[in-house]
This record gives structure tokens, C-alpha cells and sequence, in this order.
């Protein structure tokens, strides 16, 4: 590998890794030994870059408009094709419009060769049942998630049972063919999935539960990892 090669590789495991990135972590993604990858983090800061961190603390990147362009291999690129056109095929209308447009954003950035192959992408995604559509707006919905407030909202279960609810909002999951939110809920007092076709009369509260949700969603997501052959039950 030219040296100009592990450099480029460097940066790209810098974008990768979880910040701060020790020296240990990016040498083992770069097949370096320390020494030289505290040389190379120094001749990536003589080029421009703006690295942030020390030896024995761990480095950041902070991305800079005059750094070159994040550049993409062929299945990168691929896979990134197919991640997009899978949300158009199966998200609410306005994050498939976001995908669409991200993927029009992506080809107009790319260089010629990469933006050819995008249109020309060999993966594609096409669904012949869609999930069934939010009866809420998503975008209120994720928006809430990222600012970590209390919702409250009226829920259908299965049965038909109506219900009044307040939730600390988590994420949205695909689950099989339905959208669901997972939540904590405060009158049930634990995690609950909430299907996002049987929920009504959204309101986001003024109430926060930061900086909860991280830690909240980790217990779930271990959870569900241990689960196999389940769908979105709803509440």
C-alpha cells in the first residue's frame, strides 16, 4: 500500500470510528503499527486536516470544505444505492421523498466514474406490498424522538381498544410490514411499540427526558437482538 493509499485510509477510518478514535483502534484499521500511525496523523494535519486529540486521548476529525470529498468504493457505493431505494419503497412519503432527493444529491457530488455507476446501479429494491401509511406525521414523530420530549397521542389496539397515551419517544422500527414506534410508557411503565397506522391526535409535549433515550434504547435493542421471529405487536 502507497503511502498516499494509507493516508487516504486513514481518513476514511477517522470518519468511520466513534470519536475519539484511539491510536490503537485506527491502527489496527489502517495495518499500521502506532508509531507510524502517529506520523501519519501528523502528516494528514501537515495537509490540511483538522485532527483533534493527542496520543493517549484518542483523535477526532473535523470535517473541513476544503479537505477532498468522501470518496466511496464499489460496493460501498452499491450498498448505499440499495439502503436508499429500500426507504423510498417502504417509508412514509416524506422520508421517500428524502431518499430520492439524497440519492439526486449524492450523484451530483460524485465524480463522473461514480455518479455513472449510481445511475447504473446493478441493486435495486422494489416491495409490491408497502408498509400501511402513519395515520400521525412521521416527521413530527422523529422529530421528537431527536429532541428527547414527552408525546401524547391516542392509540387503536388490535382489538379495537382505545386508549389515551404519554411516551418518552425512542425510535421508529420497521417491524415485518409495519412501522412502529418504540417507546417508554408512562402509563404502563415500560417499554412499549406503538404502530404508527393506529396512532392519533399527535401533540409533542413540553416535557424532556434527556438525556435518557440513549440509554433507554440500548436495553431495548439488546432485547430485541435475543428475539427471533417476532413482529411489531403493537400495545
Amino acid at each position: 500500500m502507497s503511502r498516499t493509499e494509507r493516508l487516504f485510509q486513514l481518513m476514511q477510518a477517522l470518519r468511520r470510528l466513534t470519536p475519539p478514535a484511539t491510536a490503537a483502534a485506527l491502527a489496527q484499521e489502517t495495518g499500521v503499527s502506532e508509531r507510524t500511525l502517529y506520523r501519519d496523523i501528523d502528516a494528514l494535519r501537515g495537509l490540511g486536516a483538522v485532527i483533534d486529540g493527542a496520543a493517549g486521548y484518542g483523535y477526532t476529525l473535523i470535517e473541513d470544505p476544503h479537505l477532498p470529498p468522501l470518496s466511496f468504493d464499489d460496493e460501498e457505493l452499491e450498498a448505499l444505492v440499495l439502503g436508499l431505494r429500500e426507504v423510498a419503497a417502504l417509508a412514509d412519503p416524506a422520508l421517500a421523498d428524502a431518499a430520492q432527493s439524497a440519492l439526486l444529491k449524492l450523484r451530483a457530488r460524485l465524480p463522473d466514474r461514480q455518479a455513472q455507476q449510481l445511475r447504473h446501479a446493478v441493486l435495486t429494491a422494489h416491495r409490491f406490498s408497502r408498509p400501511a401509511l402513519p395515520t400521525v406525521d412521521a416527521r413530527v414523530l422523529r422529530r421528537a424522538c431527536r429532541d428527547e420530549r414527552v408525546i401524547r397521542f391516542a392509540y387503536t389496539d388490535a382489538q379495537g381498544a382505545q386508549t389515551l397515551r404519554q411516551v418518552k419517544p425512542l425510535t421508529i422500527v420497521l417491524f415485518d410490514n409495519s412501522h412502529c414506534l418504540v417507546a417508554w410508557c408512562l402509563m404502563r411503565d415500560d417499554y412499549r411499540t406503538f404502530r404508527l397506522d393506529r396512532m392519533d391526535d399527535l401533540a409533542v409535549t413540553e416535557t424532556s427526558f434527556r438525556p435518557e433515550r440513549v440509554a433507554l434504547l440500548r436495553v431495548y435493542m439488546e432485547a430485541l437482538r435475543e428475539m427471533s421471529g417476532k413482529t411489531c405487536p403493537g400495545d
